[in-house]
């Protein structure tokens, strides 16, 4: 941190927002229109941050799109349920804040830029358990955007993950995905549909593999990024921020390289820290997240390395939550970059997840936080948790998509002998030999089966009560019955995968107050520098309310902070 009241400066503006996502790209479009002149720098060759390679939906409580699907909602019922949910880990302050302006930063971003939302009526609350929770509603997704509209900018934006494409290809919507994966009726049209749609795609298909019609991460960068060309707000690439600088103990700007040179930038009205977390840095992770943690098992943006975390405790920021994340439990996949998250296999019926003893340590249908916390919290020599394993039979595989692997009536044995062969998909006539391939023991997982196929005739899983909520049956196989998460494990051959402790993004960063303006250890303010998303302390604390509980933070404390900092 440079502290000077002197020096020239190479450019200026009133806002710099450093990041490119959507929390990112919201503050910079608040900024401009509440009069401001705003510059994002992203430091990568690439814009659209973790926001773009993620499903991007947004938990906004009491949003205006929830009573056009038959949802209603109150800040009193939002109240309830968000503090069931995080159990006083956030100051109420912070937690109001949210709730009070979610709703008005979403309608301002649907009246105000290009970005369309569509509200989830059949999406959980992921504790339907806690009063105030909602059956759906709550959670809203991008709709489908046409990238054409952004011309060759398009193919600057960071990719979306494979997991979130069919076939590495196709782009759904989360509505659509749920379809698809779960097998509801028309899917296999929807499917066609949208791989026609690909296909036809000419010229652009001799120039790039990528689907121009985007979904979900890529869909809102995509409406947003066409809204900032539009207001001619400047996004620079290639340029990361390298030191803060301070005058009097206020931020004024930023130290920053572009295309490799020096360059100072004031920011007469604020700096918008929007950088990410730091899950691709490994020392960071295994300085402050539980152990075992490996980069490779991220499925967030490894360019996030905690940078601007790391400048914010410069000028004595203070830290919370810096041991936590935004979990859940993830494959890596042979030759991909980066890890899958089992959302979806993981709720099906006819699998379950179990340690090294062969037995079973959680409800796998619950909320993908819950996974990977059970894992670390039941972790030890004597019953080893990481990795877990996900075992299931033929009739599983036969229907359903697991990690890369297409079911087996699209994509047979023979055509993933690759990923048998390397040790990825674990495949046997027998649980004893399958259990001898994982190193797991194999009394307990032949004690395991047995008992997991008695409650699938039940329909009662009397261990860990998977399928007794409305979200564990989100993700289940509404044709299957008694219980849509439930099914025996009984058909050869057998399989299984790895299932590891990965996560969305970390969740710990710099401490804020209810306007995202970052504080010091003592809780004073350091005055002209905001922090929002995954660099910041999540309001969620420890809990994960919903689906969209990371994004849609990230936009409401852009807005917050921009409007802020225009304000002073």
């Amino acid at each position: 941190m440079t502290d000077t009241n002197t020096g020239s400066w190479d450019h200026e503006v009133d806002v710099l927002v450093v990041g490119s996502g959507a929390g990112a790209m919201t503050a910079a479009l608040r900024a401009h229109d509440r009069g401001g002149h705003a510059l994002l720098i992203e430091k990568t060759d690439r814009y659209g941050g973790a926001s773009a390679m993620g499903s991007c939906l947004l938990w906004v409580p009491n949003n205006h799109l929830m009573a056009g699907v038959g949802v209603s909602d109150t800040p009193e019922e939002a109240w309830e349920y968000l503090r069931g949910t995080t159990g006083g880990a956030v100051s109420e302050d912070r937690s109001r804040a949210y709730l009070e302006n979610a709703p008005v930063a979403l309608q301002w971003l649907s009246e105000r830029t290009h970005a369309k939302f569509m509200a989830q009526p059949a999406y959980p609350d992921y504790y339907p358990r806690v009063p105030g929770s909602k059956p759906g509603g709550r959670s809203v997704e991008p709709a489908h955007f046409d990238a054409r509209r952004l011309g060759d900018d398009f193919l600057a934006m960071r990719e979306q993950n494979l997991q979130m494409q069919v076939m590495g290809r196709l782009a759904m919507t989360a509505i659509e995905a749920q379809a698809v994966l779960t097998g509801q009726p028309g899917a296999m049209w929807l499917f066609f549909k949208l791989m026609l749609q690909y296909a036809f795609d000419i010229p652009f298909r001799f120039r790039s593999k990528r689907d121009r019609n985007l979904a979900m991460g890529n869909a809102l960068i995509g409406m947003l990024r066409l809204t900032l060309m539009e207001r001619e707000i400047p996004l620079w690439l290639n340029t990361p921020a390298r030191e803060l600088i301070a005058e009097d103990g206020r931020v004024v700007g930023v130290v920053a390289e572009k295309d490799g040179q020096p360059l100072r930038i004031r920011a007469e009205r604020g700096v918008i820290l929007a950088a990410g977390g730091f899950e691709g840095n490994q020392a960071m992770r295994e300085k402050y997240l539980p152990h075992p943690t490996r980069s490779e098992w991220t499925c967030g943006n490894v360019h996030n390395t905690g940078d601007v975390i790391e400048m914010g405790l410069k000028l004595g920021a203070g830290l919370d939550l810096m041991d936590d994340a935004w979990w859940g439990p993830v494959t890596v996949a042979p030759g991909e970059d980066i890890a899958r998250m089992l959302v979806i296999e993981k709720s099906l019926p006819g699998g379950i997840l179990v340690n090294q003893r062969g037995e079973r340590f959680v409800n796998e249908a619950a909320p993908y936080i819950d996974i990977v916390n059970a894992m670390y919290a039941k972790h030890s020599a004597e019953s080893p948790c990481v990795p877990a394993y996900l075992v299931f039979d033929a009739t599983f595989r036969k229907k359903y998509i697991c990690g890369p692997v297409l079911q087996s009536s699209a994509q047979p044995d023979w055509m993933v002998r690759k990923l048998l062969k390397v040790g990825y998909l674990k495949r046997s006539n027998t649980l004893e030999s399958l259990a001898t391939q994982l190193g797991v023991d194999a009394a307990g997982l032949k004690a395991t089966v047995a008992k997991t196929n008695e409650y699938a005739a039940t329909g009662v899983d009397v261990d860990f009560q998977k399928g007794d909520t409305i979200y564990d049956r989100y993700y289940g196989d509404a044709k299957v019955e008694p219980n849509p998460c439930l099914a025996p494990i009984e058909k050869p051959p057998f399989y299984a995968i790895d299932a590891l402790p990965g996560e969305l993004g970390t969740k710990g960063g710099l401490t804020t107050d209810a306007g995202a303006r970052v504080l010091k250890e003592s809780g004073e303010v350091i005055a002209g520098l905001y922090a929002i998303g995954n660099c910041a302390a999540s309001v969620m604390g420890r809990s994960y309310p919903g689906a969209g509980a990371t994004i849609g933070p990230a936009t409401t404390f852009g807005y917050l902070a921009a409007t802020d900092a225009m304000a002073g």
